[in-house]
């Protein structure tokens, strides 16, 4: 098993989501959703890591943990959403990584994607279709990876310090 190191940018249940500024080396309020919306699970990043939309990887931490915007944790990657976000006319790939913090306990069975329930998978589709929409965005889903298939696409848009 690899282990991921994550860095949660948005708690699960949180209103407000927050980037982490690179350069100033802070995290910073970037937009609150609309009323009745809140993010599901724990939102982060892979550091070391560049998507398709020049960020770091996108990770959804499944977990039973209330954590804070910084939190740390170590998780395994049990799949991911891969996808196309549209986005002032430009189509990019911006996938969504799935994983699980080592120290859960509520979800330490749980080695894949396909292990989780099918409806709190589709609705974690739906969350990041509604969020993206809101915001002028489309994503669209194009297939589910299982966590082989996840560590090696990590493994593509991983690069190290000079």
């Amino acid at each position: 098993m690899q282990i991921i190191t994550i860095i949660i940018e948005t708690p699960k249940g949180s209103i407000a989501k927050f980037n982490y500024d690179p350069v100033n080396k802070w995290f910073k309020l970037k937009k609150l959703l609309p009323m009745g919306m809140a993010f599901p699970f724990d939102f982060g990043f892979i550091p070391n890591t560049k998507g398709g939309d020049d960020d770091p990887l996108d990770v959804i931490v499944i977990s039973e943990v209330n954590s804070f915007t910084g939190c740390v944790m170590d998780c395994r990657i049990i799949g991911c959403i891969t996808a196309e976000q549209t986005e002032e006319g430009k189509i990019f790939r911006n996938d969504r990584f799935i994983a699980i913090p080592l120290a859960s306990q509520l979800f330490a069975t749980i080695k894949e994607l396909k292990e989780l329930p099918k409806k709190m998978l589709d609705d974690l589709v739906i969350f990041f279709i509604t969020y993206n929409d809101l915001q002028g965005k489309k994503f669209r889903p194009l297939k589910k990876l299982n966590s082989i298939q996840a560590l090696k696409l990590i493994n593509q848009y991983t690069y190290e310090f000079d």
